[in-house]
């Protein structure tokens, strides 16, 4: 006969959702089985925000989230807030900073928040299995029996806490939705969200001589807008007001770009027309834009040796036009390679917003990124981990 260990809760996945899962669920005297086929847990925190995790937001809510029911996240995010996670990093004395737009970042590394994580399971003595691959979860009378490399387990709940597809070299995998259409659960179309654009082959040539130029602009799709920065690569664009907007971005739809959101182009240039006369577009453009995209405007509206004084309203109408309504068509993204989250996951429609819990499927829960909540860049998605897995915690 075969020997099956028994435990309360497993968890699949030991990432930042189903670490705080474990905590949550260790604190109510549950016995708790973490298992991950890495060799490290929390491979995503350790390489977060440069090495530093951006591990909340101070104004994370929920429109700061991308979900087909946007209301869904409410529950959770109020339940357990960025203040919540705040109080438990200043407990374990780990230093942080407010980098900007409320975004919070350790002041030494991430680490220290995998290591606080760690401690935490270990004070509810929440196990944790690595390097241990999972073949089969089916239900069973009494819960659920899941197949592993390192034996058969069975458990009242299991939790999934698996991730999406983003960043595959780190071993993500849609094992989640796998698990999700097994069950008969709805799986909103997973696509790669805070990810850079590529170029279309007409214009790949010209802008990617620019790579390096950065400058704050401000990105839009209908009525949605990020006021950020924005960074010239080789292949595409990239920087927070292009990662951001990519989550709203479909295909053969363009992006709007305001390159220069802070200043007013036809009022300047009219009014510098009769200051500096003698001066040519582009080195007044510079006073504005980085130099080599100044440039490239002068180039492409063929004005490079065109003196103010000489310049009519239709070209600093053109000039205008090309800067603050710069219309940007992406040949696409780079794909799940770099993108930062997935958007889309399992349905909301199919799980409890209190508690993670699938409606159909009594002590099966999903938490984290294998859920269609994507939140915005800047801490949010690592706040959702928190809240979801402290939902489910408290549930399971």
């Amino acid at each position: 006969m075969r020997n099956i260990t028994n435990y309360d809760v497993l968890i699949l996945g030991g990432g930042a959702a189903g670490l705080m899962c474990a905590i949550e669920a260790g604190k109510r005297g549950r016995r708790v089985l973490v298992i991950d086929h890495a060799k490290k847990p929390a491979e995503k925190i350790r390489i977060s925000g440069g090495g530093r995790c951006n591990f909340t937001n101070l104004h994370c809510g929920p429109g700061n989230f991308l979900s087909q029911n946007p209301h869904f996240c409410k529950s959770a995010l109020s339940n357990y807030t960025s203040a919540d996670f705040i109080e438990l990093v200043r407990r374990h004395q780990i230093p942080f900073h407010e980098k900007t737009l409320g975004q919070l970042f350790c002041d030494t590394s991430a680490k220290d928040i995998i290591k606080m994580l760690l401690v935490e399971m270990a004070a509810v003595k929440a196990e944790l299995w690595l390097e241990t691959n999972i073949s089969q979860v089916t239900k069973i009378d009494d819960g659920f029996r899941v197949e592993t490399s390192k034996g058969s387990l069975e458990a009242q709940s299991v939790v999934v806490a698996t991730g999406g597809k983003s960043i595959p070299k780190m071993g993500a995998t849609g094992f989640g939705y796998d698990i999700a259409a097994q069950f008969g659960l709805a799986v909103i179309e997973p696509r790669p969200a805070l990810v850079p654009f590529t170029y279309t082959s007409d214009i790949a040539e010209t802008w990617g001589q620019m790579s390096g130029v950065a400058m704050d602009v401000r990105t839009s799709i209908a009525k949605t807008r990020f006021e950020e920065a924005m960074l010239i690569t080789h292949r595409g664009l990239s920087g927070p007001a292009i990662l951001q907007i990519s989550s709203y971005w479909r295909e053969g739809n363009a992006v709007e770009i305001n390159m220069a959101p802070n200043h007013e182009i036809g009022i300047e240039l009219a009014g510098a027309r009769h200051e500096r006369p003698k001066a040519t577009v582009a080195t007044v453009l510079s006073d504005f834009l980085p130099k080599r995209f100044a440039q490239h405007i002068a180039e492409h509206l063929n004005i490079s040796e065109l003196k103010l004084a000489d310049m009519s309203k239709k070209t600093i109408q053109l000039c205008e036009d090309y800067i603050h309504k710069h219309s940007f068509m992406p040949g696409g993204t780079e794909g799940y390679r770099t993108a930062e989250v997935t958007l889309g996951g399992v349905s909301t429609s199919e799980l409890s917003q209190k508690t993670m819990e699938a409606k159909s499927v009594p002590g099966l829960f999903f938490i984290g990124e294998v859920v269609d909540v994507t939140g915005h860049l800047g801490g949010h998605n690592f706040q959702w981990a928190w809240s979801s897995g402290v939902a489910a915690g408290q549930a399971v």
